[in-house]
């Protein structure tokens, strides 16, 4: 574990504390994750069993895929997580939106998928990133093929 991070939804019924294992985290331009948060979707991923959640019963969640599943407050809408439901590489995961965090300084932008989905109407600054397409993630992550 490299730190504890505490965050929360927009009107704080739904609170967590994420026990992180790295301070990387990537960018999703997938047509779902661009509908589910209005752009992409920047998270990190945490161990499931990392994260601590208060105001469960806030929490409502939806199977989104055959393999994964998305969540938000009931009250004020915010995302709260995306976790894969299937079992694969991913799974064991919870990917937290960064901008959850009460503190999201000192996270680094390491990644991007999707990237051939992106509009052209945005782009993150810096180098040194990994861009996957859409096939780059089929070839990696098999489960994906079938969307």
């Amino acid at each position: 574990m490299i730190e504890t991070r505490k965050g929360g939804c927009l009107c704080g019924a739904v609170r967590f504390e994420a026990d992180l294992t790295k301070r990387e985290f990537g960018a999703c331009h997938c047509e779902m994750c661009r509908r589910w948060t209005g752009s992409a979707l920047l998270g990190i991923t945490v161990p499931t069993g990392n994260v601590r959640w208060t105001g469960e019963a806030h929490i409502a969640t939806r199977q989104t895929s055959a393999w994964a599943m998305r969540a938000w407050c009931r009250d004020c809408g915010s995302n709260l997580y995306f976790r894969v439901t299937a079992d694969s590489e991913w799974a064991g995961n919870t990917e937290l939106p960064i901008g959850l965090f009460d503190d999201a300084n000192g996270l680094i932008l390491s990644n991007e998928i999707y990237i051939d989905h992106k509009p052209d109407s945005y782009s993150y600054a810096g180098e040194g990133r990994t861009l996957l397409t859409r096939q780059d993630c089929i070839d990696r992550f098999s489960q994906l093929a079938s969307e």
